[in-house]
């Protein structure tokens, strides 16, 4: 598996490796690029499916004791490896925004989506981030108790793919340096971290802070300040899934946290930041969350904390069901997961024919 993280003001980086257009002249990016997360383990379930009252009620740090060293080790690794004063961590922007994440979809794709479609991708991209934020509420003077998540626009290579009413959404046709469908760049923070919009047609209520780039065809995943970057086909096929794991991965990396292919803390194994090692978000995931936090907090001024954003009211009902498949029965969906040592999931594809990647992961393909 390819392993790409860095803090960089190449613009040339940014340009071949993420397709990704350059940022403002003062900005630098912060990336993680993976080819493919077939390389790694099987994906091992966790033994919880919500969060316990024991893993989301301390307000202060108190970490259980079988975490601490794994969670030092992971922070003294972090700052001897990576700029820490890099203003561009999800942290940055969900403050500057003052609770609210305004979201852009860049559909690398000549597949149409439906209204219903854009409102239920929408509806797993605020379930997923929500799943991270549940860990930083009322902990450690974390200022908002709501973080409210919102897709502003699409960018698409036709206004004709977009069926039905595109009402409140931003289109853009325009495209990067590769021909690729883009987000007007006037409207990102990536390229205006330092929050002027003043180009942007809709100004700063308009302005995106992440991009959700799916893109047909790619493997794995990709994560950085930027947004996030995962195959279309995968995320369309899991909208409904209670865990998007590869996207819960990349917002991650949104959030600063490391990856790790070359080395494992002490005494833990299978979670989310480990590529591959776990289909959900785990205690260690969490806990290093909130480190990241409680160490970078002292940049903000929180003596007069920020207000949230109240959540917006919803233009039309939203229904999501998920799925959990039973242990050996079902079938796994396009692009799913189908089999590989260790996997307890359905075997059956429901589309296409189960193919072996290696010994730990089998995916259903056309």
């Amino acid at each position: 598996m390819q392993y790409l993280r860095s803090l960089v003001a190449a613009a040339v980086l940014v340009a071949t490796v993420l397709g990704t257009p350059t940022p403002s002249p003062a900005g630098l990016t912060w990336t993680d690029d993976h080819e493919s997360f077939s390389n790694e383990r099987s994906l091992l379930p966790t033994h919880d499916t919500s969060l316990t009252k024991r893993q989301i009620s301390p307000s202060t740090w108190s970490p259980p004791s079988n975490l601490v060293t794994p969670l030092q080790q992971v922070w003294d690794h972090e700052v001897q490896t990576y700029n820490m004063n890099f203003r561009n961590f999800g942290f940055d922007q969900l403050i500057d925004a003052k609770g609210s994440i305004n979201i852009c979809v860049r559909w690398e794709s000549n597949t149409s989506v439906t209204a219903a479609d854009r409102t239920a991708v929408e509806a797993a991209y605020k379930r997923s981030y929500e799943k991270w934020m549940q860990w930083l509420y009322k902990f450690d003077s974390f200022p908002f108790s709501a973080v409210n998540v919102k897709v502003v626009g699409w960018a698409v290579r036709s206004t004709g793919l977009l069926q039905g009413s595109t009402s409140g959404l931003d289109v853009y046709t325009t495209t990067d340096s590769d021909g690729i469908p883009q987000c007007a760049p006037a409207c990102g923070r990536f390229f205006h971290q330092d929050n002027n919009y003043s180009q942007c047609p809709g100004g700063a209520a308009r302005h995106y802070d992440h991009s959700l780039w799916l893109t047909d065809g790619f493997g794995g995943g990709a994560g950085g300040d930027w947004g996030q970057r995962i195959g279309r086909e995968y995320f369309m096929s899991n909208l409904n899934t209670a865990n998007i794991h590869i996207l819960l991965h990349e917002m991650g990396h949104t959030y600063a946290l490391d990856d790790f292919y070359d080395w494992t803390p002490s005494g833990v194994s299978g979670f989310i930041m480990k590529a591959g090692s776990a289909s959900q978000i785990t205690d260690f995931d969490g806990w290093m969350l909130r480190d990241w936090w409680r160490h970078l907090k002292t940049r903000y001024n929180l003596s007069s904390p920020p207000a949230s954003t109240p959540a917006s009211t919803p233009t039309s009902t939203r229904t999501s069901t998920t799925t959990v498949p039973t242990p050996g029965t079902g079938t796994a969906p396009l692009y799913g997961q189908c089999g590989g040592s260790g996997w307890t999931g359905p075997t059956t594809c429901a589309q296409g024919t189960c193919k072996a990647a290696n010994e730990w992961y089998s995916q259903c393909v056309l």
